[in-house]
């Protein structure tokens, strides 16, 4: 991705990016990361910048090592988290994003987690929600190798269009050349519950709060468990009150 070449829609990864506004960051150098075995770290990152926000990351883990990594993205116009993981023996890797677009944002999660070795575990959660006419995507892909046994991973992406001219691109993918593996992923695009409005707005709260609080809960699924939950948790209300 930090190729001098900047991309085309041909390119898979980049199939619905705003390359005028990638072309004003273009190359992209890769914040490396690289976790020893058998030790554990962890990163927040909140893009909220006004103009364009790209990011690409790429992550090895050596063998029983963690790495946490949250997500908020929900900035200016054009907003682009990429993400690379390569897992070795027995890691860990967990990963949580939301993402918040109104207006005419383009939002982009791109993720691929390479388990190499036996026994790695990962876990995706992106939740997405999207007003106006923003554009939210996910591109993610677990790869497991030869050899690979023992792996455990899991995508779990789910979009709340918030007016029909928003969109929501999703495309979680498994390639998998391993025997005795675990590997799943779930994807969903829709609307709030009007049941669950109408049961909370029936216990005394205002059309306008009991649709925030099951923003509220929607969102936070992406940050349970992280070091900076609460935190990620309160700036994402903050760019949710700009949707509502």
């Amino acid at each position: 991705m930090a190729s001098l070449a900047l991309p085309t829609r041909k390119d898979e990864a980049f199939r619905y990016a705003d390359l005028v506004s990638l072309a004003t960051l273009w190359p992209i150098t890769p914040q490396v990361i690289h976790v020893p075995a058998g030790q554990s770290e962890a990163l927040a990152i909140a893009a909220l910048l006004d103009g364009p926000e790209v990011r690409d990351i790429a992550i090895t883990l050596e063998e029983g090592a963690s790495f946490d990594l949250r997500v908020l993205n929900a900035g200016g116009a054009y907003g682009r988290i990429a993400v690379t993981a390569t897992l070795g023996k027995g890691a860990s890797f967990q990963f949580g994003a939301a993402q918040l677009g109104a207006a005419a944002q383009t939002l982009e999660i791109v993720t691929e987690v390479r388990h190499l070795e036996p026994d790695a575990v990962s876990r995706q959660v992106v939740r997405s929600v999207l007003g106006g006419t923003a554009t939210g995507t996910y591109l993610g892909k677990v790869h497991v190798a030869r050899g690979a046994i023992g792996t455990d991973g899991e995508q779990s992406i789910r979009a709340m269009l918030l007016a029909r001219t928003a969109t929501a691109n999703a495309r979680p993918e498994l390639e998998i050349y391993a025997d005795d593996v675990k590997c799943a992923h779930g994807c969903a695009v829709g609307e709030l519950s009007a049941e669950g409005l109408f049961y909370l707005q029936s216990r005394g709260l205002p059309p306008a709060a009991a649709k925030k609080l099951m923003l509220h809960a929607f969102i936070a699924e992406a940050f349970v468990g992280a070091p900076e939950a609460d935190a990620l948790t309160e700036a994402a209300l903050a760019a949710l009150e700009g949707l509502l």
